[in-house]
């Protein structure tokens, strides 16, 4: 354990998802940086829903703390009540700060993101949730965006005889920010592969038992449709982590729990506390934009250590988003771009390494080569 220098400020990350280590890599060294997650490892959540499909992908995207900081330190724990410049922990310590990063995104239904703190157990329901899906012949997905895209082409490229429904109660996939055209593309890729698409639908009752656990149901849409399958998976639902704010930070809580802040993404009325990622209120949730505003306040706290006035504010990011469909299919919208990102684009982007050499990088590791 290094031994915190008087001469350099505390600041403490709280979170270690993309947010988090993307902002505590670059202020190491610069300050005595302390990052309190409660996770065992990093869970690359961009590929998780590979794994579903492929368990031995499972080794390749929980990767430890170990090698992220050269000068900081890492503490499992969980931050109970954060107030400015001071932290408790679940064990009941209390950590003091100059600064403080909030980066401790959000809760998303599995197989997207797993509820469970140990790297075992959570290998563990993936493998279950696995098996279980090998067992059933015809998968319900509800919600369309892109996780619902993208788990349908996930269990396609694996199964490709199983039979997978696609539900949204919109009337197209995607969600309303992005190109129409890049929606048909979608819609056209999906149709392709055999996955059908039941949108403007709504279920009168929720699926029975829990979402990822074998157990053949047969659910009515309000249109008086039947659906028929054996295992279901909810795919929307984000909900931020925020319950710990306290005493001054707590009236920057919105009615969501989304976290207010200013254009330099410091909490509202705290020059020394900020809010990046899917906890924020800023911009849209997604890993690239935690990444790029963790940058953004690495640079700001960087400034504010060297005694600088002048900080750089958060430019909310135009519609972009990279969809695969499988290893090697899927679309995207680019910024400054009219043209869709093509298939191959996507697979060499994204759909095939799915960026786990980048975050091994960024954590110091080597990720275990793919099957």
């Amino acid at each position: 354990m290094s031994v915190p220098s008087p001469a350099k400020p505390t600041v403490l990350v709280i979170g270690g998802g993309y947010g988090g280590i993307n902002v505590a890599k670059p202020l190491d060294g610069v300050a005595d940086v302390v990052l309190v997650e409660p996770k065992e490892s990093f869970e690359h959540n961009v590929a998780s829903l590979r794994a579903l499909a492929d368990p031995s992908w499972l080794e390749r995207i929980y990767l430890p703390y170990h090698g992220l900081l050269a000068s900081g330190r890492v503490v499992r724990d969980r931050a109970v009540k954060v107030e400015a410049g001071r932290v408790t922990l679940g064990s009941g310590e209390t950590m003091e700060a100059d600064y403080i990063v909030l980066a401790t995104g959000s809760a998303y239904p599995f197989p997207a993101k797993t509820d469970v703190d140990s790297t075992a157990a959570a290998h563990s329901k993936v493998r279950a949730a696995h098996a279980a899906l090998d067992a059933a012949s015809r998968v319900l997905l509800i919600g369309a965006g892109p996780v619902g895209i993208e788990l349908a082409g996930e269990i396609k490229a694996a199964w490709p005889d199983k039979h997978v429904t696609l539900l949204d109660v919109a009337d197209d996939v995607l969600g309303a920010r992005f190109r129409p055209e890049l929606k048909a593309e979608l819609r056209r890729q999906l149709s392709e592969i055999g996955v059908e698409l039941m949108l403007s639908s709504t279920l009168l009752e929720g699926p029975p038992g829990i979402p990822g656990e074998l157990a053949a149901f047969t659910a009515l849409t309000d249109s008086g449709r039947q659906v028929t399958a054996d295992i279901w998976f909810r795919c929307y639902g984000v909900t931020p982590v925020s319950d710990y704010l306290s005493g001054d930070l707590a009236g920057a809580r919105r009615s969501d729990g989304f976290i207010e802040v200013n254009s330099y993404l410091q909490v509202a009325g705290q020059a020394g506390v900020f809010a990046i990622g899917d906890v924020s209120a800023a911009d849209h949730k997604m890993a690239g934009i935690a990444s790029r505003q963790a940058q953004l306040v690495a640079g700001n706290i960087s400034a504010l250590i060297a005694g600088e006035t002048e900080l750089t504010a958060w430019q909310p990011s135009p519609p972009a988003i990279i969809v695969p469909i499988g290893p090697d299919g899927g679309s995207g919208q680019l910024p400054g771009s009219t043209e869709l990102a093509a298939p191959d684009f996507v697979a060499k982007l994204k759909g095939r390494e799915m960026m786990v050499s980048r975050y091994a990088e960024l954590l110091g590791v080597t990720a275990p080569a793919s099957a």
